[in-house]
This record gives structure tokens, C-alpha cells and sequence, in this order.
């Protein structure tokens, strides 16, 4: 394994999930693996006990995107896990081996009204002269508009209606995205965005990590962006609620990078 790359390692880490190889499990530091899914327990011991309880034969995990950041591999990956899931994954390494991970996980649904569904689309980064300018720019979209609500500085961050959305819920375009906000304000669903914790990047793709509240409940939002010529043009995440503090499985919380 140390041959290989890091995305390498961490494709070869999600499959053997569904393979059930063993070797990669040797790219974890097993004496500094930091879990940071809240139901799984710390160490390589809750990596594995988590494997044990999945129904034989019944995992599946396809990584669709894999990008790199410094220490840092993030993954959009399609799964089964416990029933069909779409998930992004970082991995944070240290002296060449995995020590430390985040995921965030949401139901497969959709296609969406426009046709996509949650990991179609582009999969190869592009511009990767542009990876600092590309981070700012969502960085700046999801303080303004998604924490702040600035919602008169909108349509600065996108190319007109050209924007290609792959939330189950809406339509492409920013007519879809507010199409969707204001069918949720009429039913009494609140959207807030309310701490960005990281944001990630390699080239044209840019993952936003978020804390806040969705209908009502604590959750993690993964916004991963494709941007294309200075504009936000593609959109893919997942959505997961936050388990309260006395069901968590380790004691390192959701995020802390």
C-alpha cells in the first residue's frame, strides 16, 4: 500500500467495504485513528465492528469522485450501508497513513425534477491552477448567502439560470433553488446555515463543510460545488442529522478540524 497514492489508498480503503479486503485496512495508523462518525466507535477496533454488523453480502461502495487537499482526501462515494446511501468521506493523513476521518451520509432519493441524481455528473477535477481562487469563492458563497442570507448578492456568484443541481428536492438553475426555498417556507421548513467549519478543494471542486439546523434538527451539511470560470455551476450534497451528545459511539464530535 505504500506504493500507492493517497486517493489511491482511500478508493482502495470505501471498496474494501463491499470487497472485503483486507490489505488496505493498512493504511490506517491504527495507533491514531481519530473516528469522527458519531456511531462508530474511535480506533480501528470501531472501523472493524462496524464491518462485522453489515449483513453479509449486502455493502456496496462505489467511489464516483475522489480529490485531494494537502493532508487531506475527500471522497463522494455511492453506498450501501445499512440500506442504499449516498456519503462523502475525508480523510486526513499523517506520515503517509490515514489518522484521521469524517463522513456524512443521507439517504439515497431523487432523481430530481431535473433529471439527476445524486452522483451523476462531472468527476474529474479541471483548473487546478485555480484551486485557491475556487475555495475563496465558495468560501465567500456560503458566509453570504447560505449563513448571512444576503440573498441580493445571489446571483453574483453563478452564470444566469446556468447551474446544474443534483439535490434530490430541486431543479436545476437558480429559478429551481428558489422554486424549492420558497416551497419549504410555505410548509414552515427552516434551512439555516449557521457555522462553516472547512472548506476543501482540488481544481474545480470545492466541499463545504457546515453546521446548522434543517427542519428543526442539528445536522451536518456536505455542499461539494463545481466552478466553472469564476461561477458556481454544479451542486451536489448530502444532509445529516446530528445524534444527541448521549448516543454518540466516541467522544470526538462531528467536526473538530
Amino acid at each position: 500500500m505504500s506504493h500507492a497514492s493517497p486517493k489511491q489508498q482511500v478508493v482502495a480503503l470505501l471498496s474494501s467495504i463491499e470487497t472485503g479486503a483486507t490489505e488496505p485496512v493498512a493504511s490506517i495508523d491504527p495507533d491514531r485513528y481519530t473516528q469522527h462518525n458519531l456511531a462508530v466507535a474511535d480506533g480501528l477496533a470501531g472501523f472493524g465492528a462496524v464491518l462485522k454488523a453489515l449483513p453479509p453480502g449486502s455493502a456496496r461502495a462505489k467511489t464516483v469522485r475522489v480529490f485531494e487537499d494537502g493532508p487531506f482526501v475527500f471522497a463522494h462515494t455511492d453506498y450501501n450501508f445499512f440500506g442504499p446511501k449516498v456519503g462523502f468521506d475525508i480523510f486526513r493523513f499523517d506520515g503517509g497513513r490515514i489518522v484521521e476521518h469524517w463522513d456524512n451520509l443521507q439517504q439515497t432519493a431523487g432523481p430530481n425534477a431535473s433529471g439527476r441524481t445524486m452522483i451523476d455528473g462531472p468527476t474529474e477535477a479541471t483548473d487546478l491552477d485555480r484551486t485557491e481562487a475556487n475555495k475563496a469563492l465558495v468560501r465567500a458563497f456560503v458566509d453570504d448567502i447560505l449563513i448571512a442570507g444576503r440573498m441580493d448578492r445571489l446571483a453574483g456568484y453563478f452564470d444566469g439560470d446556468r447551474y446544474a443541481q443534483h439535490n434530490p428536492q430541486v431543479a436545476d438553475g437558480l429559478s429551481g433553488l428558489g422554486a424549492a426555498l420558497k416551497a419549504m417556507a410555505e410548509q414552515g421548513v427552516a434551512m439555516v446555515y449557521e457555522r462553516n467549519h472547512l472548506v476543501l478543494g482540488e481544481g474545480s471542486f470545492v466541499l463545504s463543510v457546515s453546521e446548522g439546523r434543517f427542519a428543526g434538527k442539528h445536522v451536518a451539511f456536505y455542499d461539494l460545488f463545481r466552478v466553472e470560470g469564476g461561477k458556481i455551476a454544479e451542486h451536489w450534497d448530502t444532509i445529516e442529522e446530528i445524534a444527541p451528545r448521549a448516543e454518540w459511539r466516541n467522544d470526538n464530535g462531528k467536526f473538530g478540524f
